[in-house]
């Protein structure tokens, strides 16, 4: 009997209750909720737990160890700064979809098996598109149909390769995979895509940015890592990781670089954040695995965080654009506190998470001997502090003044990013804690000379080529659709496919084996007789019309045209004998020629 209970019945059920309880009680529960599932955690013992068997399969709700605790314990923590953020909504529609969302991520982290982590798969991309449409402009809409578009693609991917995998093995258990069949790279497929892969990247800048102020908040934390999770535990030490990763480091800074409105510049920060991940899981040694790992957690305390103050801003001005913003240090100073520490965070500023976590993964590459790598992050790193440690706090909250005036936020959002940038300071100055709930031991010191000087070198020198560029960093009205271009034009191309040569196709084959085909069968089989003899009257005078005098022709086809007005006829006078013999000559016909075919 075991003394806990699957921590995604907490999320669904609290999405069920939500529908009957009001006021109050309601943001109680929001709380509460999270808190108690954070409780159950500590109880939950390694083993698998919770099976049923579906199909003479079994399903495995509550697979317990390592790898699925540290993910369990960061989106139930996420889930509580994002409630408490989003407290002061008076609808439930929003709460509902988060909790659903939430619930959906710790359900795939903990499946056992392919049939439940399709399932909770399949429901965090409904309930996260529900925040994107809650926000209800028509960029939302917009965004939100592309969104689950793209999701409901990789959904398939997915389960073709599940549905592929479980014919050739007789398993549907979920564990180490690798590439290594045509299963496994659909599966890969459908996950790639959730890791915001490029070119399989453009839904997460595109989608991420149009939801609503709050929402945006639990977007940036479940998706991808739910896909850094599946990828950890099934494909580490896939070289084409490693290398996919680092494409994702650099592209990520290159766009949020451009980018003018601070959501999307942070969108694309969350690219470039989860490469480094993806490169950790692609070395695939317990160093870089834990650097992974730690990592996402760090992550998703910073990203969060940023995309809170970013909503704050949002929020509080209705603004998003940098061109648009400046000045408002002035009046939301405890905001932009909160966002620097998030900035100094993502940056890897020691003494915040993200130093304590990206580190690992550095040092991985430098320990492989993996030199292209390696000098890859280090160069990944100064991106990181000019896009998302300087140019964001910066244009927003510094700059030319915007005239701008606007107050702090309300105090339920204050809360969740102080709780936020506390965390962050505390996995930065005492990691132990996390280092210990790792996947594997921990055999690695932060704090040493040599990473806190490099680190710093770092972080100042791309602070001094900022600011020496500044002059030349001018804000623009951009709007980067990078690689989104090809699904917007390649959507209206297949729309186009769809409305012509394809419908023209459709109809035709309707028209000819659905309308012409059936209508002459029926036609034909009101008086067989007759009706071959009126076909017998065409064929001769098709055929040999220029031999037959013009009265003959004449004669026939009046024939013809008396035949085709009195058809069928009266039919009792032919026998149904010889009708019956003429279907049964044609069956027999057909079979002989069937069965010739299939002898060869």
């Amino acid at each position: 009997m075991t003394s806990f209970i699957p921590p995604v019945s907490f999320f669904i059920f609290g999405a069920v209750l939500f529908l009957f309880i009001r006021g109050n009680l309601l943001k109680v529960f929001l709380l509460l909720i999270p808190a108690i599932t954070f409780m159950n955690l500590f109880n939950m013992v390694e083993g698998t737990y919770y099976t049923i068997n579906f199909l003479d399969f079994e399903v495995i709700f509550c697979k317990v160890d390592k790898l699925s605790k540290v993910f369990g314990y960061i989106f139930v923590i996420m889930t509580f700064a994002g409630n408490l953020f989003s407290i002061h909504l008076k609808t439930r529609d929003e709460h509902i979809a988060a909790l659903l969302y939430a619930g959906g991520s710790l359900g795939v982290v903990f499946a056992g098996d392919y049939f439940s982590l399709f399932v909770f798969w399949e429901v965090m991309a409904v309930a996260s598109t529900y925040l994107i449409w809650a926000r209800k402009t028509k960029a939302a809409k917009d965004a939100g149909f592309r969104y689950i578009i793209i999701h409901f693609l990789g959904g398939q991917f997915l389960f073709a390769g599940i549905i592929i995998y479980v014919v050739s093995t007789g398993s549907i258990s979920f564990g180490y995979l690798g590439l290594n069949g045509v299963a496994s790279c659909l599966i890969f497929l459908g996950f790639i895509l959730n890791a915001a892969i490029p070119p399989l990247s453009a839904w997460l800048s595109d989608s991420y940015p149009e939801s609503t102020v709050t929402g945006t908040v639990f977007l940036s934390a479940f998706t991808t890592k739910t896909a850094v999770y599946v990828l950890a535990r099934a494909f580490p030490g896939e070289q084409i990781l490693m290398w996919t990763g680092i494409v994702m480091v650099v592209y990520g800074i290159v766009y949020a670089l451009i980018e003018n409105d601070m959501r999307r510049v942070l969108s694309y920060s969350i690219i470039n954040q989860v490469g480094f991940m993806i490169t950790g899981i692609g070395i695939g040694t317990e160093l870089s695995i834990n650097g992974s790992v730690s990592h996402a957690f760090a992550h998703i305390l910073y990203k969060a965080l940023l995309m809170m103050s970013a909503g704050a801003v949002l929020y509080m001005t209705k603004r998003s654009k940098c061109t648009e913003l400046g000045g408002l240090y002035k009046t939301m100073p405890i905001t932009l506190i909160l966002c620097c520490v998030g900035a100094a965070s993502i940056s890897g500023f020691p003494l915040t998470g993200g130093f304590t976590t990206k580190s690992m993964i550095i040092d991985a590459a430098g320990s492989e001997h993996l030199g292209v790598i390696w000098h890859l992050l280090i160069l990944a790193s100064a991106g990181v502090f000019l896009h998302a440690g300087i140019k964001f706090p910066y244009f927003v909250f510094f700059a030319k003044d915007s005239g701008l005036r606007p107050k702090e936020p309300p105090i339920n959002m204050l809360l969740a990013m102080g709780l936020l940038s506390i965390l962050c300071i505390l996995v930065g100055v005492w990691p132990e804690p996390l280092y210990r709930i790792l996947p594997y031991p921990v055999d690695f010191v932060p704090y040493t000379g040599a990473h806190v000087v490099g680190q710093l070198q770092i972080l100042m020198f791309s602070a001094l080529a900022f600011f020496m560029l500044l002059k030349f960093l001018k804000r623009t009205e951009t709007i980067s659709l990078d690689t989104d271009w090809f699904y917007r034009k390649g959507t209206m191309g297949f729309l186009w496919l769809l409305d012509n040569p394809l419908a023209w196709f459709g109809n035709q084959v309707k028209t000819t084996f659905f309308v012409t085909i059936p209508q002459s069968l029926i036609w034909f089989s009101k008086n067989p007789l007759m009706a071959l003899k009126m076909a017998g009257n065409n064929i001769a005078l098709a055929i040999f019309e220029e031999s037959f005098t013009k009265e003959k022709v004449e004669r026939i086809r009046r024939r013809i045209v008396e035949e085709i007005t009195v058809y069928p006829g009266d039919v009792i006078r032919y026998s149904h004998v010889g009708t019956t013999v003429i279907w049964v000559m044609g069956l027999l016909l057909a079979y002989l020629i069937i069965y010739i075919v299939s002898v060869k």
